[in-house]
Protein backbone atom coordinates (compact mmCIF):
# COMPACT_ATOMS: atom_id res chain seq x y z
CA UNK A 1 0.00 0.00 0.00
CA UNK A 2 1.24 3.45 -0.92
CA UNK A 3 0.18 6.65 0.32
CA UNK A 4 0.14 9.17 -2.90
CA UNK A 5 0.53 12.89 -2.57
CA UNK A 6 -0.78 15.15 -4.76
CA UNK A 7 0.76 18.11 -3.58
CA UNK A 8 1.82 18.98 -6.79
CA UNK A 9 -1.58 19.48 -8.74
CA UNK A 10 -3.15 21.27 -6.64
CA UNK A 11 -0.62 23.58 -7.04
CA UNK A 12 -1.14 23.28 -10.56
CA UNK A 13 -4.89 23.46 -9.96
CA UNK A 14 -4.09 26.98 -8.08
CA UNK A 15 -1.66 28.08 -10.26
CA UNK A 16 0.86 28.43 -6.70
CA UNK A 17 4.47 27.82 -6.63
CA UNK A 18 6.28 26.05 -3.97
CA UNK A 19 7.55 29.11 -3.13
CA UNK A 20 4.37 31.07 -2.68
CA UNK A 21 2.39 28.02 -0.54
CA UNK A 22 5.98 27.98 1.91
CA UNK A 23 5.81 31.92 2.41
CA UNK A 24 1.44 31.49 2.86
CA UNK A 25 1.84 28.88 5.73
CA UNK A 26 4.94 29.19 7.08
CA UNK A 27 6.81 26.07 6.45
CA UNK A 28 9.98 25.74 4.22
CA UNK A 29 10.26 25.40 1.01
CA UNK A 30 12.53 22.31 1.81
CA UNK A 31 9.85 20.91 4.17
CA UNK A 32 7.45 21.59 1.74
CA UNK A 33 9.00 19.45 -1.16
CA UNK A 34 9.81 16.52 0.78
CA UNK A 35 6.15 16.28 1.55
CA UNK A 36 5.40 17.02 -2.51
CA UNK A 37 7.68 14.15 -3.17
CA UNK A 38 6.73 11.81 -0.98
CA UNK A 39 9.54 11.50 1.04
CA UNK A 40 7.80 12.96 4.23
CA UNK A 41 6.76 9.96 7.13
CA UNK A 42 4.66 11.92 9.03
CA UNK A 43 2.28 14.78 8.18
CA UNK A 44 0.93 16.81 11.13
CA UNK A 45 -2.65 17.52 11.12
CA UNK A 46 -1.95 21.43 11.67
CA UNK A 47 0.76 21.72 8.80
CA UNK A 48 -1.86 19.52 6.61
CA UNK A 49 -4.85 21.96 8.04
CA UNK A 50 -2.90 25.09 6.72
CA UNK A 51 -1.99 23.99 3.50
CA UNK A 52 -5.98 23.09 2.84
CA UNK A 53 -6.77 26.15 3.68
CA UNK A 54 -4.60 28.23 1.67
CA UNK A 55 -5.10 26.08 -1.35
CA UNK A 56 -9.05 25.66 -0.62
CA UNK A 57 -9.16 22.04 -0.51
CA UNK A 58 -9.92 18.64 1.09
CA UNK A 59 -7.21 16.62 2.90
CA UNK A 60 -8.04 13.82 0.16
CA UNK A 61 -7.28 16.21 -2.76
CA UNK A 62 -3.92 15.62 -1.28
CA UNK A 63 -2.98 12.46 -0.22
CA UNK A 64 -4.38 9.32 -2.13
CA UNK A 65 -4.31 5.65 -0.79
CA UNK A 66 -3.55 3.11 -3.46
CA UNK A 67 -3.08 -0.19 -2.25
CA UNK A 68 -0.09 -2.25 -3.48
CA UNK A 69 -1.48 -5.69 -5.01
CA UNK A 70 1.78 -6.92 -4.69
CA UNK A 71 2.37 -6.59 -0.82
CA UNK A 72 3.49 -9.05 1.19
CA UNK A 73 1.86 -7.03 3.53
CA UNK A 74 -1.41 -6.55 2.37
CA UNK A 75 -2.20 -10.35 1.63
CA UNK A 76 -1.05 -11.54 5.47
CA UNK A 77 -3.42 -8.89 6.68
CA UNK A 78 -6.22 -10.25 4.69
CA UNK A 79 -5.28 -14.11 4.79
CA UNK A 80 -5.20 -13.97 8.87
CA UNK A 81 -8.08 -11.19 9.47
CA UNK A 82 -6.59 -8.92 11.00
CA UNK A 83 -7.05 -5.07 10.54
Amino acid sequence: MAIIVNLDVMLAKRKMKLNDLSIAVGISVPNLSVLKTGKAKAVRFSTLEAICRVLDCQPGDILEFRKDLNSETDDKISADGEN
